[in-house]
């Protein structure tokens, strides 16, 4: 702590403002500084990678071009016509299908005689093709090659081929040719820099094509000084002796025996304008740096003095109004403590209306306990079966009463409280049939409601229809009507049919008490109990305002 006490003793929050400014200007400052001195070395070295980068992408486009043409023999390699020897076809169907692509095909045996030229009509007498070389490197790699550059004899122009040998066939090898300039359409120096050039270099190191100011004409040699310092897969080439302020990048064609380069000039401008602007720049940005700063403080500190107010004033107990500034976030925080202010006064009279509804409902609550105790005292013959009376009794209690705390006490749905309540039978739950439009109960007939349910299921399980498995029950509430009654009625019905056969008990118990009159008592109704011999018949007419909620 004392060293922190140290580096950040009490001050103002102006004070701390400027000092932050500074130490962020400072090191800003001398961090562009840092850079500007590496700044000639990192532009060569991005040059240098994007040179390199450029020249691979330039290879990527050619290897397409050579891995389509290489394709497309491979179809034609496959061709019926040319497995069923019918040269004819072949070539009418070839011709056709190459028309658009400059590209042409010739059939050659092993001696290079060409069997087909589809730059000529099929039956011309054609001679051997120009590039034996090649033909007899392809044959002995048994793998599809490009072939360097050189003069057709059918064109007269410098072309280039792909070869594809084929094994134990009278056409030992199909051949694509494709003149040189046409190949030249994908070679374009678009995306480099002013004064680059780019080429495609052939195996014995000759252009095949090129482009750029600097270009060569194809079948011309490429620099021999430099085409052995080419040996890596891509790479950048710079010798000042032989290319002067110029740099070059290449890149092999993968698969192929081609590279591509490319090459152009390398312009540096000069930083020193640079650091006379970053100095004046610099100590500029420090003065504006501070200003700023000791601006910002004083308004936040006028904020910060008012929200404190409003702080203090709220913990007195008032209810504050939010106050007004410049600082949106600071007007965020007043209208936070305004309605915070507001919700702790609305707080505090809800949690004394609660607590005084817990007391209420408490009372309540115990003197339903007494009571209920007292009638199972009378009737228990045991102690064992007065605690199992009780506790079966304050289990269906316990369920009213957890439902309407998971609502806050603000009512439950009637469909949930029968569910509830029922769930502590789950044998006979099959058994009942429930019917009726839901609506959402008072927490006063969510309990007592709950009670005379948890007392009708009690008695059918142990005497009634539930008691057997072909029993059966039919809970339902439906609105009735009557003529000297001018508030809406619901009258609630449990029916049992199917159980054992009924016979009405000699004594009144805490049962019958509970489902008779504490029911119409809670309701300010009237219950019906009939014993009939085919089952127990419980009816509920009560006004439906005693039991929904508003």
């Amino acid at each position: 702590m004392k060293i922190v006490a140290l580096f950040f003793p009490k001050a103002s929050i102006g004070t701390y403002l400027v000092a932050m400014a500074v130490a962020i200007a400072l090191p800003i400052f001398a961090f562009v500084a840092l850079l500007l001195l590496q700044l000639e070395d990192n532009q060569r070295s991005t040059l240098k990678r994007e040179t390199a980068q450029d020249a691979l992408a330039l290879s990527r486009i050619i290897d397409r071009q050579l891995q389509d043409m290489a394709t497309t023999l491979r179809l034609l390699s496959s061709s019926p016509e040319l497995e069923n020897g019918d040269l004819a076809s072949f070539h009418e169907r070839t011709e056709t299908a190459l028309r658009n692509n400059s590209l042409y095909v010739l059939a050659v045996d092993r001696t290079g005689h060409q069997l087909l030229n589809t730059r000529r009509p099929f039956g011309t007498p054609l001679g051997q093709m120009a590039n034996i070389a090649a033909l007899d490197a392809a044959m002995k790699s048994g793998r599809i090659e490009a072939s360097d550059v050189f003069r057709g004899k059918t064109s007269g122009d410098w072309v280039y081929n792909v070869t594809l040998p084929r094994a134990d066939d009278p056409v030992a090898a199909l051949i694509i040719t494709q003149d040189a300039g046409d190949l030249g359409k994908l070679v374009t120096t678009q995306g480099l820099a002013p004064g680059w050039s780019a080429a495609v270099i052939d195996q014995s190191g000759h252009v095949v094509v090129a482009a750029g100011p600097a270009a060569l004409e194809p079948g011309t040699p490429f620099d021999p000084r430099i085409l052995p310092a080419l040996s890596f897969a891509r790479g950048v080439f710079e010798d000042k002796t032989i290319l002067p302020h110029m740099l070059l990048g290449y890149a092999q064609i993968p698969g192929w025996s081609w590279k591509t380069v490319i090459w152009g000039p390398v312009a540096q401008a000069s930083i020193l304008s640079t650091w006379r602007f970053l100095i004046i720049g610099g100590v500029a940005l420090v003065l504006v740096a501070v200003l700023a700063a000791y601006a910002v403080a004083r308004q936040v500190r006028t904020t910060i003095r008012d929200i404190a107010d409003m702080a203090k004033r709220m913990g007195d107990g008032h209810i504050v109004s939010p106050v007004e500034t410049s600082v949106i976030e600071a007007n965020q925080v007043a209208i936070a403590l305004s309605n915070a202010s507001f919700d702790r006064s609305q707080t505090e009279d809800r949690l004394r209306f609660v607590m005084h509804e817990l007391v209420h409902r408490t009372k309540n609550l115990l003197t339903l306990a007494q009571a209920m105790m007292r009638q199972l005292a009378k009737q228990a013959d045991s102690v064992e079966t007065f605690q199992a009376a009780v506790a079966d009794r304050l289990d269906g209690l316990g369920r009213s009463i957890e439902l309407l705390t998971s609502e806050q006490w603000g009512g439950v749905s009637l469909r949930r409280v029968v569910d509830i309540h029922l769930q502590a039978f789950p044998q006979s739950r099959e058994q009942i049939e429930i019917a009726g439009e839901d609506f959402v109960l008072k927490p006063d007939a969510v309990q007592n409601l709950g009670l005379a349910l948890h007392e009708l299921a009690t008695n059918s399980v142990k005497y009634g229809a539930l008691s057997v498995p072909q029993g059966r029950v039919r809970f339902e509430w439906r609105d009735v009507r009557e003529e000297d009654e001018p508030d809406a009625l619901l009258r609630f019905t449990w029916e049992e049919r199917g159980g054992p056969p009924v016979v009405e008990p000699s004594r009144t118990g805490f049962g019958t008490t509970v489902i008779k009159a504490h029911a119409a008592a809670a309701f300010r109704g009237t219950v019906e109990i009939d014993f009939l011999p085919e089952g127990l018949l419980w009816v509920l007419t009560a006004q439906r305002a005693t039991l929904e909620r508003d």
